[in-house]
Order: C-alpha cells, then sequence, then structure tokens
C-alpha cells in the first residue's frame, strides 16, 4: 500500500489514524506492519466499508466526506477502511548504523549476499557503484552498470533491507554497516 507523503506526513504528526483504499483485495492485514520513510507502521483494522462519515474522512486527512468520495471514486474494487499508526522507528535505520561487523554478522550477511547472487552476481557491484557515487540518482547508476532502473531499484531495496544502503532525497549511499562491509569484503578478494 502506497502513501503519499501528506499522508505519511499526518500518520506521523498523529491526525490521520484512517486509510481508505478500493481494492479487488486488501493489500494489507490486520497485525502486519508497513514499512515506510517515516517508519513502521502497525496495521491495526482492515475492514471492508459501504459508506464513510464524515469524521472518518477527517481522520484520514480530508477537509470533507465529499473530497475523499471523489478521489475514491476514480478507482474500482471493494471500499476498505484501513486503521494504522506509527508504531516506531524503520529498524533498517539501526541496523545500517553499525559500522562495526562481529564474524557472526559478516557470516549472515555473506551467506545472504551469496543466496542473492546465486542468479547472477550483483550485490558487491551494486555496493561499490553507490559508495563511488553518493546521491546519484538510480537511472544514472543502473546505466553506468548496464541495467534496468526498475531491476537496479529492486536491488538496491534488498541491500537496504539488510541495511547496507539507506534512501536520500535523490540516489543512495551506503550505511555504516554498508560501508564496513564492502571494505572487509573487497579487502579480501
Amino acid at each position: 500500500m502506497l502513501l503519499n507523503r501528506p499522508t505519511l506526513d499526518g500518520i506521523a504528526a498523529g491526525r490521520i489514524t484512517l486509510v481508505f483504499r478500493r481494492w479487488r483485495r486488501p493489500s494489507v492485514r490486520a497485525g502486519g506492519t508497513l514499512l515506510t520513510s517515516i517508519g513502521l507502521l502497525a496495521i491495526e483494522d482492515v475492514e471492508p466499508v459501504a459508506e464513510i462519515g464524515e469524521d472518518e474522512a477527517k481522520a484520514a486527512g480530508y477537509g470533507s466526506q465529499e473530497r475523499l468520495l471523489a478521489e475514491l471514486a476514480e478507482r474500482q474494487g471493494q471500499l476498505y477502511r484501513v486503521r494504522l499508526r506509527l508504531s516506531g522507528p524503520d529498524p533498517r535505520i539501526a541496523l545500517g548504523a553499525t559500522a562495526e561487523l562481529e564474524k557472526l554478522d559478516l557470516a549472515v550477511l555473506s551467506r545472504r549476499l551469496k543466496r542473492l547472487d546465486s542468479t547472477k552476481p550483483w550485490t558487491i557491484e551494486t555496493l561499490s557503484m553507490i559508495a563511488a557515487n553518493p546521491g546519484r540518482r538510480a537511472r544514472d547508476l543502473a546505466a553506468r552498470l548496464g541495467r534496468e532502473r526498475l531491476s537496479f531499484k529492486q536491488h538496491v531495496r534488498k541491500l537496504k533491507k539488510l541495511g547496507l544502503a539507506e534512501s536520500l532525497a535523490t540516489g543512495y549511499r551506503l550505511s555504516p554497516r554498508g560501508d564496513a562491509l564492502l571494505r572487509l569484503m573487497t579487502s579480501s578478494q
């Protein structure tokens, strides 16, 4: 489920507690979480609804029920009400901030990178490209590596999940953990 910046800001401030979506089937479940740029969101409830009240529209960050209904009318599917809240910070931030890698961490990361590289090696090359070009657009980095932009971005998301890279306003940079890992991996080659 994608959430725009004003909605995320409203959730972070505690002003927005509901989101409405039209779906063929929900993309989130009650009890689940959603990782966003503001942190981890807890999905408390997902319910099909037939109507939206004025108070619910305001809890979703809309000035009026009509505005919300007009936006939802552009989409097809069952109407769902999603109750959510900010649960905590993005766990990848704390993970990525660790610049010292223990032998166990290194072994676990090496296995995970090996698994990611099982079809075709890309992890070290991608980490090296990000390290050499912090803040460079994904399109430019992908072109330098001779890859499709979307495929490159999927790869970077996998590295971010391991706490090795971070998104910037434009482009990416290695986290302290990613930098430490890259130094260890390239010095051992």
